[in-house]
């Protein structure tokens, strides 16, 4: 299934892309256009779920066809799409930068007001649950609190996109559910990558990849159907 719910105008636009690692395909010939403001994709390990979203922000380069994101060509605008499309990695540690909580949103802040950075680094770790740990070191957060962390910091930056590759995977039930909660109220179009099928069945649209092709599109209770009876 090459088509998906959206049209050519929508905010992600992917056009025949295809992608290979050392002559190795890993995604084949993927158009998807995708308007909703929540997407789920799911699949099996090794179907191409994670280059996929990182094709959205450019982390991958397509090595055929086009990806736009909210009018942004992900190879020719890179600078401009890593402003506006945030990345939420499934370890934290490897997004976590800085030293402390507070400096580590103030990090993406940088180049604004002082003044400024230091209100909004406030109220971010007051909504989400990190207002007594300001200037702890970042390593010793728990994991639930160290996951809050990565999202806050790119939450914090308001993109307009934000891609989260399976970010509940490393965390217990109730975390899992807070940051899923989380990205789910989000005003900024959200795509999560995920192995957590309530979680994707929340979502106001789903993709299933299977061996590095769209397997099916569209409203997610027939999406996780589809790849209930692929997994049987």
């Amino acid at each position: 299934m090459s088509g998906s719910p959206g049209g050519p105008s929508a905010p992600i636009a992917v056009d025949g892309v295809s992608v290979r690692f050392d002559d190795r395909p890993v995604l084949r010939d993927v158009t998807l256009h995708l308007s909703a403001p929540t997407v789920a994709v799911i699949g099996a390990n090794g179907s191409g779920k994670s280059t996929f979203a990182r094709l959205l922000n450019g982390l991958v380069a397509p090595t055929s066809g086009r990806v736009c994101v909210h009018g942004l060509d992900t190879v020719h605008d890179r600078a401009a799409v890593r402003r506006e499309v945030g990345f939420v990695f499934t370890n934290p540690d490897a997004q976590i930068l800085m030293p402390t909580p507070a400096e580590d949103l103030a990090l993406s802040l940088r180049g604004r007001p002082r003044a400024e950075i230091a209100q909004r680094v406030r109220d971010t770790l007051d909504a989400h649950g990190l207002g007594g740990h300001a200037d702890v070191p970042a390593s010793s957060l728990s994991g639930g609190q160290k996951q809050m962390l990565a999202l806050a910091s790119v939450l914090i930056a308001s993109p307009r996109l934000v891609v989260a590759d399976e970010p509940t995977t490393l965390l217990d039930l109730r975390n899992a559910r807070r940051v899923g909660d989380l990205l789910l109220e989000q005003q900024a179009q959200v795509v999560v990558v995920t192995h957590d099928l309530e979680l994707a069945g929340r979502c106001a649209a789903a993709v299933l990849f299977e061996d590095g092709r769209v397997a099916a599109s569209g409203e997610p209770s027939s999406v996780i159907a589809a790849y209930r009876r692929r997994c049987a």
